[in-house]
């Protein structure tokens, strides 16, 4: 395995949007970047192998979920995660910021402790303080390690916004310390603030004093509408430092990822391409296609007559429908296969569009079809 240090180097920018590599022990990323999201050390209903062939140049695992399952020492034993799923692509781990969200009816905050979880599989109580998150994703051996934050769900109450704010300053500061030093992996830090350009900017400022290898934008795409999500954007992301990779935690839909870039995002990630998959739904150049409507039971033609991984291109959208309409596994694997191709395709026509100074063109094509 190649020694190479975490770096990032901006190539070319076109607008706002931007064009860029990120070289890391196992591999370079070109950016924009979509990372498949394999929760639990799996892209669910795929082969790691698909994923590789579809483009895909890193992939995002779960540092909370890990823990409860299978647990870090079985995962530690063989060397890390990228052993034990046997996926050569770099990883990026989130912090387990995001569940003390999700699972917050679960879940107790305290500062000096952290985040004490009752388990949501058997009730067992974790501890995920930031130093524990940090060795976490250590021992999960990841090449790119996210600090543990509060992501507060979608409020308008800035007193609360400003004590979670303090309260991930501190993690943030925690992350770093437990973090160390180590030029071959990365550690990001997170903005927070909710929709309020004061607070985000506040947010950031502290966190660039801290310094980190990237920042990434947090508690968005947690129920504000897309214009609010994008005015987050544009009120922060040309205070971030040019220098580093730009993430959007969490994001999303094909035209989010449009937009994001627009507004001179790097880095994405979310469920929606595998998770629509799963529940009938397929990604095309076209629009989306809901293949469990009735209208598909008479059409022979392919989702994507493009796509020749996996002989995607060989199945019907009237097989399919079928596929799903008799619950069979085969519908899922389709789908998702398809869309995580569909989103790699997407990126690629991103980066090239850039090269050529052409983006707003792709953008303005495609920000209502897809």
């Amino acid at each position: 395995m190649s020694k190479d240090k975490f770096s990032f180097s901006l190539l070319k920018e076109d607008g706002q949007s931007r064009l860029g590599k990120i070289k890391t022990s196992r591999g370079e990323i070109d950016t924009p970047t979509f990372m498949t999201v394999g929760t639990q050390g799996t892209i669910k209903s795929a082969f790691i192998e698909d994923v590789v062939v579809s483009g895909a140049q890193i992939i995002l695992s779960n540092t909370y979920h890990l823990m409860i399952r299978p647990g870090i020492s079985r995962i530690k034993r063989v060397g890390g995660l990228h052993n034990f799923m046997n996926c050569k692509l770099p990883i990026l781990t989130d912090s387990g910021g995001f569940q003390i969200m999700s699972l917050s009816k679960l879940v107790k905050i305290d500062k000096k402790k952290g985040a004490i979880f009752n388990s949501h599989v058997d009730g067992k109580k974790f501890v995920l303080s930031p130093e524990e998150s940090i060795k976490i994703q250590k021992d999960l051996n990841s090449d790119i390690v996210m600090v543990l934050d509060e992501c507060p769900k979608l409020t308008k109450d800035k007193n609360l916004l400003k004590k979670s704010l303090k309260l991930s300053h501190d993690w943030a500061e925690r992350s770093k310390k437990e973090f160390g030093y180590n030029p071959q992996k990365a550690l990001f830090g997170i903005i927070q603030g909710g929709i309020y350009k004061d607070l985000r900017l506040e947010s950031l400022d502290g966190l660039k004093k801290i310094g980190f290898d990237g920042y990434a934008l947090g508690g968005l795409a947690v129920g504000e509408t897309q214009n609010q999500m994008f005015k987050v954007l544009k009120d922060v992301v040309s205070h971030m430092p040019k220098d580093k990779p730009r993430y959007l935690m969490g994001v999303g839909t094909p035209s989010d990822i449009l937009g994001a870039v627009k507004n001179g995002i790097d880095m994405f990630d979310c469920v929606i391409p595998t998770r629509s998959g799963r529940t009938g739904l397929a990604f095309t150049w076209e629009g989306r296609l809901n293949l469990r409507n009735s209208k598909f039971k008479k059409d022979d033609t392919p989702i994507n007559k493009n796509t020749k991984i996996r002989n995607l291109n060989m199945y019907s959208k009237s097989y399919i429908n079928h596929l799903i309409n008799s619950n069979e596994i085969l519908a899922s694997m389709i789908l998702t296969m398809n869309n995580i191709v569909f989103y790699q395709e997407l990126m690629r026509k991103i980066r090239e569009t850039i090269k050529d100074n052409t983006f707003d063109v792709f953008y303005n094509k495609y920000i209502d079809v897809i």
